[in-house]
């Protein structure tokens, strides 16, 4: 029997990100590979090296990330719309992609961004392969924002964070999400009257001393984080709270979850990591995915 279509939405959580990698590997030495591929953020740029067979390109430049050469490619520009100006970024992917157009691609992919001004979720699925992931994942206030036409776009998981919809829209019958942030525990908690809420001290033996990690870690909260912390965290929490939402009201059929909670939003040299979590991830689901992909595929009907 046919297999039914499947898709596959591909998160965002920066350089959480390199897991997909690991996920796609996976799913495709089990014989899943998706036939539709959907990504906000980094999960674009994964999902569109894969789409385009580029992939194992992609992990070899991110295995060979270090500290020093990512700061290498951060093209600092304080006068402009974003931070980082990204073009050198940009000119790495065009190395390997420029001239990929995404409907001539071998698989269906869909980038998603967010408009600028009116907020609109835009499917990426014309043109440039390279455009699209920039728009993508031009998280705001760190890249500036891509002309694509004559809109402005920038980082779509600010819209649609794990895009299942995507994946649904474009005719996949079994879809597998992969949320890179599903570790980040509280983050839905509600904390009501705060101010009478049981006050934390530090015996002074204790400060002294250093303590443990918590305790540090109150220490630090002395002084106010920096902007760049400051941004960076408010966008996850967003993030987060859209993707519990938009999951809630279009559930994936099956969910891929690596555990991500050691690597930070910007560890993007620890791709190696990210990778194997990402494959371990998804031979916790193969049974599961087994199952639905049982269930969704066409049976004969007797005569």
């Amino acid at each position: 029997m046919r297999k039914p279509k499947i898709g596959v939405a591909l998160g965002g959580g920066a350089a959480r990100g390199w897991s997909h990698i690991g996920v796609l590997k996976a799913l495709a030495k089990a014989g899943l590979e998706p036939d539709i591929v959907a990504g906000a953020s980094i999960g674009a740029v994964v999902g569109g090296c894969y789409a385009a067979d580029e992939l194992e390109a992609l992990e070899d430049f991110a295995r060979s990330l270090t500290r020093r050469r990512i700061f290498s490619f951060l093209d600092f520009n304080f006068a402009g719309s974003g931070l980082i100006s990204g073009q050198r970024l940009g000119t790495r992917l065009e190395r390997h992609l420029q001239h990929i157009m995404i409907e001539e691609m071998p698989r269906e992919f869909v980038a998603v961004a967010t408009e600028f001004g009116s907020g609109h979720e835009i499917w990426l699925n014309r043109g440039p392969l390279v455009d699209a992931m920039r728009a993508s994942y031009a998280i705001p206030g760190v890249f500036k924002p891509v002309k694509t036409g004559e809109r402005w776009l920038f980082d779509g998981a600010l819209v649609n964070p794990i895009p299942v919809s995507v994946c649904r829209a474009l005719g996949a019958r079994v879809v597998i999400a992969v949320n890179l942030n599903w570790d980040a525990f509280g983050r839905g908690a509600v904390i009501p009257n705060l101010e009478a809420a049981e006050e934390i001290t530090i015996e002074p033996s204790e400060a002294a001393k250093g303590g443990g990690s918590a305790v540090r870690q109150l220490l630090k909260r002395e002084s106010a984080p920096g902007i760049s912390s400051v941004m960076v965290d408010a966008l996850n929490i967003i993030q987060d709270r859209i993707a519990r939402s938009r999951l809630a009201g279009d559930p994936p059929d099956v969910i891929i979850a690596p555990r991500l909670g050691s690597i930070g939003l910007f560890d993007f040299h620890l791709a190696g990591e990210a990778i194997e979590l990402g494959e371990q991830a998804v031979e916790k689901e193969l049974d599961d995915l087994g199952r639905a992909i049982d269930c969704l595929t066409p049976q004969p009907v007797a005569i």
